[in-house]
């Protein structure tokens, strides 16, 4: 239950942040009901945001490094066939409710420009991470198991690092037909999550630009 005992703790923490906020203590007047349901929904688009934003700088730049680097190449791949699908569920998650508070604070009618680019940006993100959910990780990982099955065959793939499949390639057409189409399909994968994580990094400076310290 350990998971169970972090989340109430998280939300302990949340809770007394609302409590200590200036707008719980405002007045009650006819407006308040409305500056209260905006202040849940920019809460909502703030952690949806950072919680995305963050999950794709670990696993994109830190956690995947460092399983790479120290994990046997066959393990690292199994692992990663069961994050990945984890990963892009919780960013897409995240990025629908971003996309859904953001829409509701600044309806396109009455947005300005910027606020029109910035829900295009957030967009962008949900529908690279959904092609990936969807398209190019199941994919992905279906290639991976079958390369995998042929390199056990050629007893190879417990290597930590840099693989031993470009020289066994070499000697074996079906293992290199298949290593270009899995580094096809991985390549669009990867493409896939950059754009998702730079259209996050664009409206983290919109939102730089809105916080007065």
């Amino acid at each position: 239950m350990a998971w169970l005992t972090r989340f109430l703790t998280a939300v302990a923490f949340l809770a007394i942040g609302v409590i200590f906020s200036p707008e719980s203590f405002g007045s009650k007047s006819d407006g308040h009901n409305s500056t209260k349901l905006s202040s849940y929904l920019k809460l909502a688009h703030l952690l949806s945001f950072s919680t995305a934003f963050g999950a794709a700088l670990w696993v994109t730049f830190i956690g995947g490094i460092i399983m790479f680097k120290n994990l046997p190449r066959h393990q690292f791949g199994n692992l990663q066939s069961k994050m990945f699908p984890a990963y892009f569920s919780t960013v897409g998650i995240c990025c629908a409710i971003s996309v859904a508070s953001f829409g509701y604070l600044h309806p396109w009618k009455s947005s300005s420009t910027t606020e029109k680019y910035q829900l295009g940006f957030l967009l962008s993100s949900f529908a690279f991470n959904l092609a990936n959910l969807f398209v190019f990780t199941p994919m992905t990982i279906e290639l991976m198991r079958q390369r995998h099955k042929v390199e056990r065959e050629n007893q190879i793939g417990d290597e930590v690092g840099w693989s031993k499949n470009v020289e066994v390639a070499k000697v074996n057409p079906k293992l290199a037909a298949m290593n270009k189409k899995f580094g096809m399909i991985h390549g669009l994968s990867s493409l896939a999550n950059i754009m998702s994580f730079g259209s996050l990094a664009m409206h983290s400076w919109y939102l730089a630009g809105k916080i007065d310290l």
